[in-house]
């Protein structure tokens, strides 16, 4: 259970990234279209950032990803869940994970 509880929110979060990622796909109509994948991939970058940084202190990660979603949540116009509501479970996937080996330890 808790390898388990180690690898899911690790998981998750790099599975919404190559989510957040897919959205990149369109830059490749426009005429630069180099350009415009990077500046499509900014926020993956960003999300690669935090996760790099949960990984290490899972109660870091949950507050870091919790205002990815908050900021996703925004710059959606409060529209899309879909977007943003990934970013919330993740956060509380690292949550869990961070009560869990705190009980542990002591």
């Amino acid at each position: 259970m808790k390898k388990f509880l180690y690898w899911l929110p690790r998981v998750s979060a790099i599975l919404f990234i190559g989510f957040i990622s897919l959205f990149a796909l369109d830059a490749f109509d426009q005429s630069q279209w180099f350009i415009a994948l990077i500046m499509h991939l900014i926020p993956s970058f960003i999300l690669i950032a935090i996760t790099v940084i949960a990984w290490k202190n899972e109660f870091v990660g949950w507050w870091l990803f919790v205002g990815a979603g908050i900021i996703l949540l925004f710059l959606s116009g409060f529209e899309s869940w879909i977007i943003s509501a990934p970013a919330f479970v993740v956060a509380i996937l690292f949550l869990i994970n961070w009560s869990y080996s705190k009980k542990k330890r002591i």
